[in-house]
């Protein structure tokens, strides 16, 4: 029995695996706005009573896509910070040791391999980046089980943020005394035991981020930005300096 019943799981996951592969081929050719069960059904060359025992609706298919690549996106920015991480650790000292492998774990380096992995996978996977960050879905409302998935790349950020905070320090954000509130409600929320004016430059830079790798994705930056990898790395630096992250 537990021999069928392994098959069974097997080939469950294998369909489902197909039913999001061909979602995602839907979302490259039409857009999220036009997703359809009965089409991706149709293309897997399922019946569509077959596929709604995987999928209820086509919202729950949405959010398993936005699942997925939230999860995707957010496993690449940690395996960044991990290895930038990791190569500051092994760093040799003395008069053999560059600059360059001296502050490869530093708080900035972090930050910018951090913000570099998000860019090369949006570049990677443009229809998934603008599933999560373009134009909301119409009709669709995001669940609260993508919320975990939607944080990892802001908690990846905050955790680069608050071991700066908790070592060297950090050079703390103007913050205007109107926004204080705000920021302290922002710091109770999600970021416990930083500094409020941390918090709010954290928000601004979250979204900045944003900002940069949806402008170079969907064409603001053509005939404006010609070296974009070099301009990118210097923005996020500069993004690294509006949280207070020294620089080195």
């Amino acid at each position: 029995m537990s021999t069928v019943r392994g098959a069974r799981e097997r080939a469950r996951i294998e369909v489902t695996a197909a039913i999001k592969d061909e979602a995602r081929r839907a979302l490259a050719a039409e857009g999220a706005a036009k997703l359809s069960l009965r089409a991706v059904a149709r293309e897997l060359g399922m019946v569509s009573s077959a596929l709604y025992r995987y999928f209820p609706s086509r919202d729950d298919l949405l959010t398993a896509l936005i699942v997925d690549a939230y999860n995707s996106v957010g496993a690449a920015a940690e395996a960044a910070d991990a290895r930038t991480l990791a190569a500051g650790a092994s760093a040799t000292t003395g008069a053999a040791a560059t600059r360059a492998t001296a502050t490869a774990g530093a708080p900035r380096a972090r930050w910018i391999a951090v913000c570099e992995a998000v860019r090369a996978w949006a570049l990677e996977h443009p229809h998934e980046y603008a599933l999560i960050y373009g134009s909301p879905v119409p009709g669709y409302s995001a669940p609260s089980d993508t919320v975990g998935p939607a944080s990892r790349v802001g908690n990846t950020l905050i955790g680069i943020v608050r071991a700066a905070y908790e070592g060297r320090g950090l050079a703390l954000p103007p913050l205007p005394a109107e926004l204080r509130p705000e920021a302290v409600r922002m710091t109770e929320d999600f970021a416990a035991g930083l500094p409020p004016e941390v918090t709010a430059a954290l928000v601004a830079a979250w979204a900045q981020l944003a900002g940069l790798v949806s402008f170079e994705l969907f064409g603001q930056f053509n005939r404006v930005v010609e070296d974009r990898d070099t301009f990118f790395t210097h923005a996020a630096g500069q993004l690294a300096h509006g949280v207070g992250l020294p620089a080195v």
